[in-house]
């Protein structure tokens, strides 16, 4: 495996942090009336910070698409995960506040569980092509369970929010690298013209663009502390189930590597909280009066 993948998975990370930071500095300042309405964008794009996020994001994703043209989604995603190491770099300067022992421990349990992983399982590209059944089977339980978080989150007072909003997107986002993974596949196979007949590129487009969504909702609801862990650990979960389910990824499964690989991911996902919630992650602008909210006028 070449080591660019690693190169272009950690500078895809690097600007995705980024640009989740200054997203969500732009996010909280627009109008809650726009949750979850494709207004929400409209209205965004007219703030130079947001662009810069969306520059940075956007950067990320094509370092993202090269990762994934040379390497499997089950290893690239892991990588894709510790933007949030990167998020927290940027946070921690424009706070001033230290990282502290809690920082220190998320930092080591983030970057050593993806490393754990990634040695233990030891990724590689399918053999043979995956049936269709169960690629729908992988699709349908995908995006039922974020469609699922939407509808929770929906009912929940407007504080409760943002998690669920941003774990939604977060399966979206894993979903879409596994298609991205396909379409660069196919286009390395049958060129252009091969690659517009194929479902994958418009799946892309619509799930990045409701991703988006969701995922500026999460950053306008609340803090980012509330919603960049949820969203970082669920984007690989979902990555690596797509690129087992979808695209036939083989892991080592043997006793050892099994323990390995569940206590990385475990540690991934730990690190992500830890950090999440560390009080360098910008607090925003308190909505103190719109916290109190009923489900329904939150809507």
């Amino acid at each position: 495996m070449s080591g660019s993948v690693y190169a272009y998975g950690l500078a895809a990370a690097c600007l995705l942090g980024l640009g989740f930071v200054l997203q969500q500095r732009a996010a909280q300042r627009a109008p809650l009336a726009d949750m979850l309405r494709f207004r929400l964008l409209l209205d965004l794009v007219r703030d130079r910070v947001w662009l810069a996020g969306i520059g940075c994001m956007v950067a990320g994703q094509i370092f993202g698409v090269l990762a994934l043209a040379k390497g499997d989604v089950s290893r690239v995603e892991p990588l894709l995960a510790t933007n949030l190491l990167f998020a927290m770099a940027l946070a921690r300067r424009l706070s001033g506040q230290r990282l502290g022992w809690s920082g220190w421990i998320g930092v080591a349990l983030l970057s050593g569980g993806v490393t754990a992983f990634i040695v233990a399982s030891q990724p590689e590209a399918a053999k043979a092509p995956v049936g269709a059944v169960q690629q729908g089977l992988v699709l349908a339980s995908l995006l039922g369970a974020s469609m699922v978080m939407v509808v929770i989150a929906k009912h929940l007072r407007l504080v409760k929010e943002p998690p669920l909003l941003a774990a939604a997107g977060g399966l979206l986002y894993g979903i879409q690298d596994a298609l991205t993974r396909m379409a660069t596949g196919t286009f390395s196979a049958g060129g252009v013209l091969a690659l517009l007949t194929t479902w994958q590129p418009y799946t892309v487009v619509a799930l990045a663009v409701t991703g988006l969504l969701l995922v500026q909702s999460a950053f306008e609801a609340g803090l980012l502390r509330m919603s960049l862990p949820a969203l970082t650990a669920a984007e690989p979960i979902a990555g690596i189930a797509c690129g087992i389910g979808l695209l036939g990824d083989r892991l080592r499964v043997t006793p050892t590597a099994l323990a390995w690989e569940v206590t990385g991911l475990v540690a991934v996902v730990v690190g992500v909280l830890l950090l999440g919630r560390h009080p360098a992650m910008p607090a925003g602008t308190a909505r103190e009066d719109d916290a109190h909210r009923t489900p329904t006028e939150s809507q």
